[in-house]
Order: structure tokens, then sequence, then C-alpha cells
């Protein structure tokens, strides 16, 4: 089993991508595909005249502002554009797609955070609008389902909170928790660059393998999104997932390199 996150990073080949999945499944027929899309959210919140706001906690980590206008437009880039279109290029591929979000069938529940804290120079403020949630539950058995039914799901990250509201989930945390979920064997993450660099953005830095142990030093260093791929990397790991890799999604063939040890092995 292996659990594929596609970041939403500008530049991602999802065509590649695509195409190595038709590929690789063959080999590995239990696969689950996970996506973002801040890209195009971001893209498609200035056409609306809601440019992005990104906010970073005390703790250094850094995520989008989601007030409800902000998830709305969220919700139709990432699932009513990316994941339908992923799902186009899938069957074009010739593998049997099935879109979804984690609001279907309450496949990923989450809790809003009803207040968030953010660092604006300098100063700490408190945010209680923000429609983000941190995903308790996964419901294991729709995918399950989907899996033994032939098909690849398809997730976006959205989430059902425990209040009943759609939230926005962080995609990299929400691949580690279905990969734990259904105890995948791999967890990829795939993003804008080679995999975790020493020195962002040196890309002669890159730290090709390291273990479980190391993380806490790595969390340190690693700058913007990718200390969220590090907490989750963490946090499949200690659910019981074998190994994760973070590679990159540029290349030629994205999947097919990461399978065969490019980019940065954590077990």
């Amino acid at each position: 089993m292996i659990v594929i996150k596609l970041g939403g990073t500008k530049g991602l080949d999802f065509s590649a991508i695509c195409s190595d999945l038709a590929d690789i499944i063959k080999v590995y027929p239990q696969i689950i595909l996970v996506h973002g899309g801040s890209s195009e959210t971001n893209r498609l919140g200035e056409l609306l005249g809601t440019p992005p706001k990104f906010i970073t906690s005390p703790s250094g980590f850094s995520s989008r502002y989601t007030d409800r206008i902000t998830l709305e437009i969220f919700t139709m880039a990432v699932n009513g554009k990316i994941n339908t279109f992923l799902v186009e290029e899938l069957h074009r591929k010739g593998i049997n797609a099935f879109g979804l979000s984690g609001l279907d069938g309450r496949l990923l529940v989450a809790t809003r955070k009803k207040t968030i804290q953010s660092i604006e120079n300098g100063k700490r403020k408190i945010i209680h609008d923000d429609f983000t949630g941190r995903i308790d539950t996964v419901n294991r058995s729709i995918l399950i389902m989907l899996l033994e039914s032939g098909f690849l799901p398809v997730v976006a990250p959205l989430a059902i909170s425990t209040d009943h509201e759609a939230v926005n989930v962080d995609a990299d945390r929400a691949a580690a928790m279905i990969a734990a979920s259904v105890q995948a064997d791999q967890l990829i993450l795939l993003t804008g660059v080679p995999g975790l660099l020493r020195e962002f953005p040196d890309e002669r830095t890159l730290i090709s393998s390291l273990n479980r142990q190391q993380l806490t030093l790595a969390l340190e260093f690693s700058q913007g999104r990718m200390k969220k791929k590090i907490l989750a990397s963490e946090e499949a790991l200690t659910a019981g997932v074998r190994q994760v890799i973070i590679s990159d999604g540029r290349t030629q063939h994205p999947l097919i390199d990461a399978l065969n040890g490019k980019g940065t092995l954590i077990k």
C-alpha cells in the first residue's frame, strides 16, 4: 500500500505523475492519492479580489489564513478544479480514479481550531474566524471499500468538523493520517524541491536519508512548507508507516524517481 501526496506548489507536473501512476499501479495495485492546491487557490483568490494571506504560528509553522470567503475559494480550487481534473487525467491513463474530499462520508473528521495564534510584526495576535482544522479520525472503511472495488481514491484536503462545518486541513498531515489509518508501507510526499535541504534553497545540500530520531533537528533547520512535511513524516512513522519519501514532483518521472531512491528517505 502506497499513499502519495501531490503538493499544491506551482511547477509540479501532474501529467507526468499520472503517467508514472499508470506504470507503477501494475506493481503496486493499492494506491491512494492526496493532493494540495495552494498555487491554484492563490491564483483564484487573486482573480476574485481576495488575495491569499498566510500566518506564522509562534512555533514557526506557516499556514493559510482561512476565513469563510477563503474557505469557499479553497473549496472551488481544490475540490472543484484540481480534484476533478486529476481524476480526468488518471482516467485518460487508464486508471479507474474516484475523486472525493474529506467531507464525503465523513472520511476526515477534524476539530476546528476555534482560535489560532499568529506572529505579526513581532506581536502575538489571536484569530477567531479561521476555518482550519486538526484531523482526529479517518474513516478507513471508505478507502478500503474503494480500493477493494478497484478504484484509486483521489482525496482533496477538506474535512468535516465535529460541529459539522467544512474546514481546510493541511494536505501533508492529511496524507500522513490516511497512510497511518491503512497502515501503508510508504508515504511519498511530492513537492517543488528535490527533498529536504540542509541549507534551503541550495539544492546541493540535499539530505538523502535520515532516521526518525533526526527529525527533531530537521524541524529546526527546515523552512516554510517543509516544516509541515517533516511533522507529517514524524506522525506517519510514529503511527506505523514503514518509510516516508520526500521527493521532487517536477521531474519527468516523479514517482519512479522517488521509488528508485531520489529525494530524502526517512525510516
